[in-house]
């Protein structure tokens, strides 16, 4: 079946990449419809991959020299907002705002824990719009992208979502949101929807995005006060802290592996990369795994040591920062950064 972006590049409604309709592996339904708290009206939010021409991820094989003259663009994503289809949702219309990456940058990105990347692994099966077989390998083993870090980065989000809730000055439709409740509804949903998320990633290395789905239409609604949403996200903060100590999750992100499975989704569509990619010997692999366990081992006993000052995430993910920036992690409103 083909993909949305084939389907509404054909109408003349998106104008991508040449390559782009044609190599499209995984496209997923995002925002709110993903997270079981849409409205009719929702706009829709089209996240996915692609795998672009060979020469774009090897471009010695176009001849490019690395380091002599300039390099050739290479596509790492395709953004664009307010795509309108008067046909979709039965002739309703609808509008499409697409987030679609190459393959190496999205697992780039899952590898760092960007939460809407992981986010879009792990949408219910009626959200997904489009797979290939490259797409399906990558949904089945999603989990290999989880590691401890979800943590720090879902907590790193949430924050920003807090710190514009207090501060952004608000337009449109989300200056009409704090009119009505006295703050922006959507930023506080989106703080306690990450937080959960988070919860299940440590707790169970899965998720269910739509488990919660009751408490953040009640958000929406206005019907939870800012007061009560800043004390549960500081009750949850101190509780995700002790159990990120406690998760099962690696400690450090799978690269090998993930790279391994990068390099059999590339194979599956291009056929074979024996002439392209060096595969690093497997002993060799297993030394610096244990070498760079042993370096991380030796970082957190220096830390155990004294450190000025702590974040506030568990001790694998312990950094030396300045009073301010301590500060700057927790959900308390008197930490917040003025405006």
């Amino acid at each position: 079946m083909a993909s949305v972006v084939q389907t509404l590049t054909q109408r003349g409604l998106l104008r991508p990449p040449p390559f782009l309709p044609t190599n499209m592996m995984y496209e997923t339904l995002m925002g709110s419809v993903a997270y079981g708290v849409s409205g009719d009206t929702s706009d829709r939010d089209v996240y996915g991959f692609a795998i672009p021409p060979r020469d774009h991820l090897f471009p010695h094989l176009a001849g490019e020299i690395a380091g002599f003259g300039k390099p050739r663009p290479r596509f790492e994503n395709f953004q664009v907002h307010h795509v309108r289809d008067p046909d979709a949702l039965a002739g309703k219309g609808c509008e499409y705002d697409f987030s679609i990456y190459s393959i190496p940058r999205f697992f780039t990105l899952c590898l760092e824990c960007n939460p809407n990347m992981i986010d879009s692994l792990f949408t219910p099966q009626d959200c997904v719009l489009h797979q290939t077989h490259v797409g399906s390998l990558v949904r089945e083993r999603r989990h290999l992208f989880l590691h401890k870090g979800v943590w720090t980065r879902f907590k790193s989000y949430a924050y920003a979502q807090l710190h514009k809730m207090r501060t952004r000055e608000p337009e449109g439709k989300r200056a009409a949101l704090r009119e009505q409740f006295g703050f922006d509804v959507k930023y506080a949903y989106h703080i306690v929807r990450l937080l959960y998320e988070c919860e299940q990633l440590l707790l169970h290395g899965d998720m269910d995005l739509r488990r919660d789905r009751e408490h953040l239409k009640a958000i929406r609604r206005g019907e939870v006060s800012e007061e009560e949403i800043l004390r549960w996200a500081a009750d949850k903060e101190r509780q995700l802290e002790a159990l990120a100590l406690q998760s099962k999750l690696p400690d450090q992100p799978k690269e090998p592996a993930v790279r391994r499975l990068l390099l059999e989704c590339l194979e599956e569509h291009y056929g074979s990369l024996d002439n392209v990619v060096a595969r690093p010997d497997v002993a060799a692999e297993t030394l610096q795994q244990i070498s760079d366990l042993v370096d991380r081992y030796r970082q957190l006993a220096s830390l155990e040591a004294g450190p000025l000052v702590e974040t506030t995430s568990g001790p694998a993910d312990r950094e030396m920062t300045s009073p301010a920036e301590n500060r700057a992690t927790s959900y308390g409103p008197d930490s917040l950064p003025t405006p």
